[in-house]
């Protein structure tokens, strides 16, 4: 019988999971990955179905396990997308599709809990921004606007938590995924008292909580049939994509960052303990016992780019997403006066409000698709270079920023990024960022690694992207032209989603 010598890591992302195998030194053998739509039946929904979830993992382990062999898996560790909730039924039959935290029907429920005076107090105690993003006030809302439906509803979980309650019949919640719930005081590791009258539930209506390093000792009926795994597989519980990114690309210490651009993006620090700065502009979220990653996300990373290919090329079938970002570097930096406001799924980070809109600023009929595209990408780098100047203001040391994610293979990303920082940045050799960081975690719990203190030496940086002065001095002129624009436009804006609400998208 073989040993079993690799962790398989699962991350199960926005639009798509993907499943690879890794040995101890980092070295990946296996993979494959499954998508899934993100439906959106309604203006600000943004939900999915959790069976074609569930499927993507089963499909992606089984594929997986047939390669490596069933005898060589001596663990599986979870990352999934943060801030995700799910009604479910006494039975654990999902009740709703999955909620995901681009889901922005609970604005109006985030705006009044800011403005009541205990948000701030909120956000301190459970690390994660009141924001229509939160598990929190997506509870609210569905108490106010669906009761039946909640009167009904016997727990609320995430998507991993139910997915792992139909692989092993246990229903957890992680600590990392719970203080990204705001409903979990981040100082005791515990359900906040305050937080639950706000969401108008009990304690026992939520999964017990564990560390993310909690493993669960073997597989069900359902998934051993699903997956060829064998029954005695244990589980390592896993954590949230974003603390995971950190591990995955080696910011595991002090004054190291990760900059991940995947569907959304975010900038985070590791520290070693949990703390909120006065004015909430960053959040605080769990990896292990003793690290936590202080930072901030926007929603609109990569989508961004999805939406300009499908909207400005649908007619150049012919073109390649890498052709069209080519033509936008014909463009020089700062769009010829084009400024995007990329709220295509509304914003988090660090106003972490809930009303935001896209918006195309100073278009002019010299602007051609080139600049809207390179608009587009700007837009993204100009968003999380106000996350960086949050985090600054925090007073967190960023020494060296390490950056991953899909869109990050083109040039003019890793370029905007860096000119728009104003700083260096390094891209590891793996890209794997959440899914490797989720191996590593399972790894330390399964005992095959001393500790995730090695992620630093087996994600080396493959290349450093440096900042162009010229293109530098652009953006750090429209940075505060980019950062006044949200506010200037958020009456309008409020008024629109308003009218929108009455409004059919289509005949």
């Amino acid at each position: 019988m073989t040993s079993p010598d690799v962790l398989i890591g699962i991350d199960m992302g926005t639009t798509a999971t993907k499943v690879v195998a890794y040995r101890s030194d980092g070295a990946a053998v296996a993979d494959a990955s499954h998508g899934y739509p993100l439906d959106e039946p309604e203006p600000d929904y943004a939900e999915q179905d959790p069976h074609l979830i569930l499927d993507a993992v089963y499909r992606g382990i089984r594929e997986v396990t047939e390669r490596v062999g069933a005898d060589r898996v001596a663990g599986l560790s979870f990352s999934t997308a943060m801030h995700s909730v799910l009604a479910l039924a006494s039975d654990g039959s999902p009740l709703t599709s999955v909620i995901t935290w681009a889901d922005t029907r609970a604005a109006e429920v985030a705006a009044r809990l800011r403005d009541s005076g205990s948000g701030l107090a909120l956000h301190r105690r459970t690390g994660t921004p009141v924001h229509p993003m939160s598990p929190l006030t997506k509870l609210a809302w569905f108490r106010a606007h669906e009761p039946e439906l909640f009167a009904r509803v016997a727990t609320w979980a995430g998507s991993k938590d139910w997915i792992l309650w139909r692989m092993t019949g246990r229903l957890v919640t992680d600590h990392s995924l719970a203080s990204a719930s705001g409903l979990m005081d981040i100082h005791r590791l515990a359900w906040d008292d305050e937080a639950l009258d706000i969401a108008g539930i009990s304690a026992d209506q939520l999964p017990d909580l564990v560390p993310t390093t909690h493993v669960i000792d073997g597989l069900g009926d359902e998934a051993i049939a699903a997956t060829g795994l064998r029954p005695d597989t244990p589980i390592v519980v896993g954590a949230g994509d974003g603390p995971l990114a950190n591990l995955g690309v080696g910011a595991v210490r002090p004054g190291v960052a990760a900059c991940s651009v995947g569907t959304s993006g975010a900038l985070r620090v590791a520290v070693d303990r949990p703390s909120v700065d006065p004015m909430g502009g960053v959040f605080c979220y769990a990896l292990t016992e003793d690290r936590w990653v202080i930072g901030g996300a926007i929603n609109n990373g990569g989508v961004v780019l999805d939406w300009v290919r499908g909207e400005l090329a649908s007619g150049d079938a012919g073109l390649s997403t890498a052709q069209l970002l080519d033509e936008a570097m014909t463009v020089p930096a700062g769009s010829g006066g084009l400024l995007m406001l990329p709220y295509l799924l509304g914003e988090r980070a660090p106003r972490w409000g809930g009303v935001a809109r896209g918006a195309y600023v100073g278009l002019t009929r010299s602007h051609r698709r080139a600049h809207l595209v390179r608009a587009a990408v700007e837009g993204v780098a100009l968003q999380l270079a106000l996350v960086r100047q949050s985090m600054q203001h925090a007073d967190l040391a960023l020494d060296e920023i390490r950056a991953t994610g899909g869109v990050m293979k083109h040039r003019i990303w890793r370029q905007t990024l860096a000119s728009a920082f104003d700083a260096p940045i390094g891209f590891p050799e793996s890209s794997e960022g959440s899914g490797f960081g989720a191996a590593l975690l399972g790894m330390e719990a399964l005992g095959m690694i001393d500790s995730i203190e090695v992620a630093a030496d087996l994600v080396p940086v493959a290349d450093v992207t440096r900042p162009v002065t010229e293109d530098a001095g652009v953006y750090a002129e429209l940075l505060p032209v980019f950062e006044r624009l949200y506010g200037a436009l958020l009456p309008a804006n409020v008024t629109l989603q308003d009218i929108a609400s009455r409004l059919p998208l289509a005949h």
